[in-house]
């Protein structure tokens, strides 16, 4: 994680402090208003095994802000109204395209400080509820544990685990299990 900040912030550096722009080496765009994740018409994730694809960009910008503009987290066009960290099977780790979500996320706090999220952990209904419980709370602890790195308050975030208990799809099948293997972050207040 540190080595793709660094690596990152390096490369920024470089293409800034470049005095001729046309020697300078292309630079993705790795905003969060740049990262949307999309999702297939049946509210399944794409991507397979419970991942969610990423493409195009957000038209509301990292924050959704400008002056007189509606509340971003529900604006549609603005990364802060995707709420949903999808997991692989039986894991906690983070996949790498939702960074953006979450760095948005995280930046919405910097800057909002009476906003305060609660990370809701889940999985799917296959494990024991004891387990799945463990597994839920690893899930909302990584998302916290990566906002904490990318500058979110850590007052401002809390974690708890809700295990099989709050599908989002209650089918009882792989794409069904996809959309519950999640982390949501609900806001305080909506």
């Amino acid at each position: 994680m540190r080595k793709w900040i660094y690596g990152t912030l390096f490369v920024a550096l470089l293409a800034g402090c470049s005095t001729n722009p046309e020697q300078s080496a292309p630079v993705e765009d790795r905003s969060p208003a740049a990262v949307v994740p999309s999702t297939s018409g049946s509210g399944a994730t794409t991507g397979g095994a419970g991942g969610s694809g990423v493409s195009g960009s957000g038209t509301g910008g990292a924050m959704g802000t400008t002056p007189g503009s509606a509340n971003p987290l529900r604006d549609p066009n603005s990364v802060l109204s995707k709420r949903s960290v999808y997991f692989d099977f039986d894991s906690d780790a983070v996949k790498d395209e939702y960074r953006g979500l979450i760095e948005a996320h995280a930046r919405y706090l910097q800057q909002n400080r009476n906003a305060r999220v609660t990370i809701q952990g889940n999985t799917d209904e296959r494990g024991s509820r004891e387990y799945n419980i463990a597994l839920g709370q690893r899930r909302a602890d990584a998302v916290r544990q990566l906002m904490r790195v990318l500058g979110a308050p850590e007052a401002q975030i809390e974690t708890v685990s809700f295990g099989e208990e709050k599908p989002k799809n209650p089918g009882h099948e792989e794409s069904a299990w996809a959309e519950n293997r999640r982390a949501d972050i609900v806001y305080q207040g909506e």
